[in-house]
């Protein structure tokens, strides 16, 4: 599936196919998550605030043990 980047008034976004709304339960005004993959690709999926949650408690152990983590790394 192809979606084009358009602009919307002042702003530029994506339009969503109803198809696509659909299978990812998706409604007008709901928030998605987007991922930065390592190949360079983008993932969207429908926001969960447990996993925002998780990914804040991983964040900050990851700078609070960013020592330990680079002795363990080696």
């Amino acid at each position: 599936m192809r979606i084009e980047v358009k602009k919307i008034g002042n702003s530029t976004g994506l339009i969503l196919p109803k198809e696509l709304m659909h299978r990812l339960k998706l409604h007008q005004g709901d928030w998605l998550d987007v991922t930065e993959m390592a190949d360079g690709s983008v993932k969207l999926s429908p926001h969960d605030p447990l996993f925002e949650k998780g990914m804040e408690i991983a964040e900050d152990a990851i700078k609070r043990y960013r020592n330990a983590l680079k002795t363990l790394a080696k």
